[in-house]
């Protein structure tokens, strides 16, 4: 029987990916080992959001091949997608994004010729350990932003159908889950081949008996007044949005060919904080993109505070090969880059503070990992992401009502 170790970079939708291609090699009779050095096939699920992230494929694939020179290295995902012929001789094995959901039959018979794929591949997770569940509902994207090159690696925007999602939803139920969270490279554009919105998704969601939902990433845009409408009167939708704003500033989000304003921006947050009071707002932001300057920046970070939001996920500009944005002018020294981020980084310190002690004497409903840390404790998430951590030994996966005090709240994770 042939083993196999798989390590997942990057995003959301990568991690789940690397659970399917676990899933799927099992099924096929291969054997997982937790151990790579013992492993027929080092397989690394790769990200290439930034070239530091393809420096750490680069790495990891050395490193693997030292430790195990008898394993044959797999590398599929973003990388080989966006830049098929910078990584050929990587790897033994590449398969991109279009290949590596059926890696049994490409690991069986060495298949690396690019297969275009121009459906969405629906492959879930039959036996999902985590209790708060992703389900993928969408692959790729349609825009052409100056600093990114996800497009090229996951091709354009293509849905999974209802019928699918809603049968996914069924089997997770069955085994006990209550939250499902919908993800994907951009889910605002689910069901655009169609004619259908993710509204109409999540119309059909509703009729099933999960018990609780929460959306991926969206641009202010999506949430349009038919969307923001029927999630205030859902009680299913957890009060959660991180929003893939990138920048407050008029010109840098120009400059990126973001599709929408500033004010567009602090319009929508106000009408979401009114209709949703106790609901977290994250939000993506790339400090120091090419011809920021010291204003601008300035800009984003007064418009930050004015949106009120609760918790940042700071990006420093990286270049990307093969983008826009690497070959323009302005560049933004990375001295300054890092000090931008820093300065971002105590701001979203700040409004996460304030966000959790608004909270505190609230009864919240929480959902428990199952998994007990080197401390004894579980991590619950509440219905609007506040992480607590407990020595009670709740059920897992299950909706436990709890009245929130200080001594509950830990360290909060990434969202």
């Amino acid at each position: 029987m042939k083993t196999f170790f798989v390590k997942s970079l990057g995003c959301k939708t990568n991690q789940i990916e690397g659970q399917i291609i676990a899933e799927n090699l099992i099924e096929h009779g291969f054997s997982r080992t937790k151990n790579s050095k013992r492993a027929d096939f080092f397989i690394l699920n790769s990200c290439t959001v930034t070239s530091t992230a393809d420096s750490e494929v680069k790495y990891l694939l050395n490193k693997a091949k030292r430790d195990n020179p008898n394993a044959t290295t797999v590398l599929v995902g973003c990388i080989v997608s966006a830049q098929r012929e910078l990584v050929e001789t990587w790897a033994d094995v590449i398969l991109d994004n279009s290949e590596k959901l059926k890696i049994s039959d490409c690991l069986e018979k060495k298949i690396t010729e690019k297969e275009k794929v121009d459906t969405f591949e629906h492959v879930f997770l039959k036996n999902p350990t985590s209790s708060r569940v992703s389900i993928k509902i969408q692959e790729g994207c349609n825009n052409a932003c100056a600093y990114c090159i996800i497009p090229q690696a996951r091709g354009k925007s293509r849905s999974n159908s209802i019928e699918n999602i809603v049968e996914e939803i069924n089997h997770l139920t069955t085994l006990g889950k209550e939250e499902i969270i919908l993800t994907g490279i951009h889910i605002g554009l689910w069901g655009l081949e169609w004619g259908k919105s993710l509204l109409d998704l999540l119309i059909e969601i509703e009729k099933t008996e999960i018990k609780r939902y929460r959306l991926g990433s969206l641009y202010v845009n999506e949430l349009d007044d038919n969307l923001v409408d029927f999630l205030s009167k859902s009680r299913k939708f957890c009060p959660h949005f991180h929003l893939s704003l990138q920048s407050m500033c008029n010109k840098t989000l120009q400059n990126m060919k973001r599709k929408y304003t500033v004010q567009e921006e602090l319009d929508k947050i106000s009408k979401l904080h009114k209709l949703f009071p106790n609901a977290f707002f994250g939000a993506d932001i790339i400090v120091g993109f090419p011809f920021e300057t010291e204003n601008d920046f300035k800009e984003t970070m007064e418009n930050i505070k004015l949106a009120r939001l609760t918790k940042l996920h700071v990006f420093p500009y990286s270049k990307r090969k093969g983008t826009v944005a690497a070959s323009m002018e302005g560049q933004v020294p990375e001295a300054e880059k890092k000090a931008r981020a820093r300065k971002l980084i105590e701001i979203s310190d700040d409004l996460l503070n304030k966000f959790l002690e608004r909270n505190i004497g609230l009864e919240l409903d929480f959902i428990f990992d199952d998994k007990i840390n080197k401390f004894g404790m579980q991590k619950g998430v509440s219905e609007n992401y506040i992480e607590i951590f407990s020595k009670e030994n709740y059920p897992p996966s299950k909706t436990h009502k709890i009245k929130l005090t200080q001594e509950m709240l830990g360290t909060q994770g990434n969202f």
